[in-house]
């Protein structure tokens, strides 16, 4: 039964725990997301975060028996809909404390990394939703309507944590279909985001990495792939002392080799006449060179081929010309933590269905509740799967829990290479990524499984 002040009693036991220790009421206060009458935003909060596990969305809640001892329809909607409400600062607050604890379980010499990456939020059936623009699709390779999910998040190798996320409209105002509502305040958080939303991604890629930075997040490198190898940008995250991991192609950027402007392909052609690495342990690593970009930043670039196809090959640049070859293929394959939680978030927590208003405010109130929901899934997976967590004794005693290995990120950069040659890249992307969700999924706890969409347990 829910009543008026509630709060994290309306959730499944073992989860009210989690809430208890990561301090969900909190940071919700912390963050303004207050009211004064009625419901409280933490029971309003912890109704929508735990109807994904009840496998009810809102309209059939208030469809069912309980609908007399729930808030009205009007409550749910003016709490997703206000515009002073700090859901940044909140996600944020709640992902530090988790990557804190986590990185208390974890060896100080690990690596831990920053990821970017953006996703499709799809708005195809929308009219008159707030910025709503024709964005490119890249799964799809079409302009659809909808937003960019530019996302950061931070992986130490075994858990992911979403930091922050922005939903990109377009710069250009004549791929937009609407503009921001007159009546919204200036001054308020919801303005702000709206603001943004417009901007270029490298510049709101800078900021989402900075207000991480500042907030506490450690770690040390960041990765990316190649929609956003730019130049500038690598120069300004390399000022934040992060190490910057990415894929690169055969595009019209140029590097300086020696005392001469070359192109990738260039680079390539030229150190393959030079003398092979050797340090290089595995043949599947082509070679590898150091550069410098525009920005003066020495790089260096490995190349990885496909040994059944000599011309094919993939160039991973690192702004850090100390790492071996195959710590920098190992470092690019954690990239692939992120795809994993897109495909959760979107297949299995409900992004962008549960709700569907015309508010920007709403997308970035559920949104930012989606991403709380994996947080604390990814918590409990590591309590599950982490002995160290179990207490001091466990923690002197035990191993460091399994990370992505050299082997596995290689071969997931040969899968990338054949996808390529049969031109069937989105589709083995997809089995990968399936098979990553389905690791992921084994590892929560058992009653989260069996509470969570019991159809997609059974089904693994």
């Amino acid at each position: 039964m829910i009543i008026k002040n509630s709060g994290v009693k309306q959730l499944p036991k073992r989860l009210q725990s989690s809430f208890s220790e990561l301090k969900i009421a909190h940071y919700l206060r912390k963050a303004g997301i207050v009211k004064g009458l009625g419901f409280s935003c933490l029971t309003v909060f912890c109704l929508i975060f735990s109807m994904v596990f009840e496998n009810k969305n809102w309209f059939r809640l208030l469809q069912s028996s309980k609908k007399e001892n729930l808030p009205g329809k009007n409550v749910v909607y003016r709490f997703l809909n206000n515009p002073r409400y700090g859901w940044r600062n909140f996600l944020l607050a709640v992902s530090q404390d988790v990557i804190s604890k986590m990185a208390r379980l974890t060896s100080s010499k690990r690596k831990r990394v920053l990821i970017i990456d953006d996703s499709l939020y799809s708005r195809g059936r929308s009219k008159s939703v707030e910025l709503l623009a024709n964005v490119f699709d890249h799964t799809s390779s079409k302009f659809v309507k909808g937003f960019r999910m530019l996302t950061l998040g931070w992986s130490d190798g075994h858990s992911f944590v979403p930091i922050d996320f922005s939903l990109l409209s377009s710069s250009k105002p004549k791929n937009r279909y609407c503009e921001v509502s007159s009546s919204i305040d200036k001054r308020t958080h919801g303005y702000k985001r709206r603001q943004e939303a417009i901007q270029s991604t490298p510049e709101v890629v800078s900021s989402l990495v900075s207000r991480a930075l500042k907030a506490g997040v450690q770690a040390d490198t960041i990765l990316m792939d190649s929609w956003f190898m730019l130049t500038p940008l690598i120069k300004s995250l390399h000022s934040e002392g992060l190490t910057v991991i990415g894929m690169v192609k055969d595009l019209n950027q140029k590097y300086i080799y020696g005392d001469k402007w070359l192109t990738l392909l260039t680079l390539k052609e030229l150190y393959k006449k030079s003398t092979p690495v050797a340090d290089s342990s595995d043949k599947r690593i082509l070679s590898s060179v150091i550069v410098e970009i525009e920005s003066g930043i020495r790089a260096k670039i490995v190349f990885v081929k496909n040994i059944h196809q000599k011309r094919q090959w993939l160039a991973l640049l690192s702004t850090d010309c100390t790492l071996s070859n195959e710590e920098i293929v190992r470092c690019y394959g954690m990239r692939w933590d992120i795809e994993t939680f897109f495909k959760v978030a979107k297949s299995y927590l409900q992004l962008a269905k549960e709700f569907q208003g015309r508010s920007y405010d709403m997308m970035v109130a559920h949104t930012s509740i989606i991403f709380t929901r994996y947080i604390v899934l990814s918590w409990e997976s590591r309590l599950n799967t982490d002995p160290k967590s179990l207490g001091e004794l466990f923690f002197i005693m035990c191993d460091e829990v399994k990370e992505l290995d050299y082997q596995t990120a290689l071969t997931q950069l040969l899968l990338i290479m054949n996808s390529i040659l049969t031109g069937n890249t989105v589709e083995s992307q997809v089995i990968s990524v399936a098979e990553k969700v389905k690791v992921w999924f084994q590892q929560l706890p058992i009653y989260i499984r069996e509470t969570m969409l019991p159809a997609v347990a059974n089904a693994f």
